[in-house]
């Protein structure tokens, strides 16, 4: 249960599409209320219409479902995070191939990448591109990741006086990248092992290239005067400066603006299960059965209310105890006395001599007669 008073993380995105005739940039955001971490994957599609903006929305889409497949490993597996980010900017890479093979016409598109991974206060990312990542702080604002395009090259040689600052800024090869996801291999990648740590009261901004329309003198002075407001009021004061400008070149812009409001421990009143703890009660287990099981299923539930039901007025309207009756004695069993008689031996055969045992009451004819 949380218990602080805000989130840890204060996140607003926004995107315009600028003076182009279709959208190309692609973002997502992902920070659950009540937890330790969040995520976010922008992409800047390149290629033309119906390449493009096809291409930003694999990656995205292929990025963020492997974070968010993985998310519940960040907090045990922190150091695994790196490796979780270059495993989605492959598998996305893998799939914009796939895209291509299968639509030819669409051979040469692809898209930049800017995906990040907050834990607390401790943020890795990967990008490939030249989609930058702000950071600001106490006034002062720089951009983490590298960028891989020919701007570097092209500022390194206005520093060294070998070329106009006007030129340099206007020249045509500015925007010409150096890595890109095109199914294809990734020349360039930036994805630090160790995380950067933020401060609260820090700014985070990911943002397509679109956002450096707008100076980077000028996109600082807007953190830094609405560094105590919220970031959509944030969001909002980067859109209306996009919107003064009235380029009508102005590219497809796109942003997200991450505040730590705090860095406190989460208290939880529910603790977590340990780790391989397996469910035993099935009442409490979602399952699935089979449809010609829901007959036999409901009777079983009703025959269990029944029960339940029973037992309940049992226990509410316990019966009265019984009087105990003295136990029935079983009468004893007469014995049986034959009646004896004697008996006395009389001949039954003149010529042979042969007895036969007879009543002693037995009158002598009917002796003589065989006893008839």
């Amino acid at each position: 249960m949380w218990r602080s008073p805000e989130p840890r993380f204060d996140v607003a995105s926004a995107i315009c599409q600028g003076g182009r005739d279709y959208q190309e940039d692609a973002i997502v955001t992902d920070f659950p209320f009540g937890m330790d971490s969040g995520v976010v994957v922008l992409a800047d599609g390149m290629g033309g219409h119906a390449a493009g903006d096809v291409a930003s929305k694999i990656v995205v889409t292929e990025v963020y479902s492997e974070l968010k497949f993985q998310s519940a490993n960040f907090a045990d597996f922190e150091a695994e995070i790196p490796q979780y980010l270059t495993s989605a900017a492959v598998n996305a890479n893998n799939v914009v191939r796939e895209y291509v093979m299968a639509h030819p016409e669409t051979r040469g598109m692809g898209a930049t990448l800017v995906s990040l991974v907050l834990i607390e206060n401790r943020m890795f990312w990967m990008s490939i591109g030249d989609s930058p990542l702000y950071h600001y702080r106490s006034g002062n604002m720089q951009q983490l990741n590298e960028d891989h395009s020919m701007a570097p090259q092209i500022d390194f040689m206005v520093k060294q006086g070998l070329l106009d600052p006007e030129a340099g800024k206007n020249h045509p090869d500015r925007n010409c990248l150096t890595s890109v996801i095109l199914g294809d291999r990734v020349a360039k990648s930036d994805c630090p092992k160790t995380p950067f740590e933020l401060q609260v009261g820090d700014i985070v901004v990911v943002s397509s290239d679109g956002l450096q329309y707008l100076e980077d003198e000028r996109i600082q002075k807007i953190l830094h005067r609405y560094r105590r407001r919220k970031s959509a009021e944030i969001c909002g004061h980067l859109l209306e400066a996009i919107e003064a400008l009235a380029d009508p070149d102005q590219d497809n812009c796109s942003f997200s603006v991450i505040k730590l409001n705090h860095n406190k421990p989460v208290i939880r009143a529910i603790r977590a299960k340990p780790v391989g703890h397996i469910e035993t009660h099935a009442a409490t287990i979602t399952r699935v059965v089979e449809l010609d099981d829901d007959d036999a299923i409901a009777a079983k539930l009703r025959q269990d209310a029944a029960a339940k039901k029973t037992v309940q007025q049992e226990q509410a309207h316990p019966p009265r105890p019984r009087r105990q009756e003295p136990p029935l004695e079983e009468p004893t069993a007469k014995p049986v006395i034959k009646e004896v008689k004697p008996v006395q031996k009389v001949e039954t055969d003149d010529n042979q001599d042969k007895t036969q045992e007879v009543d002693e009451a037995t009158p002598p004819a009917k002796i003589a007669a065989g006893g008839k």
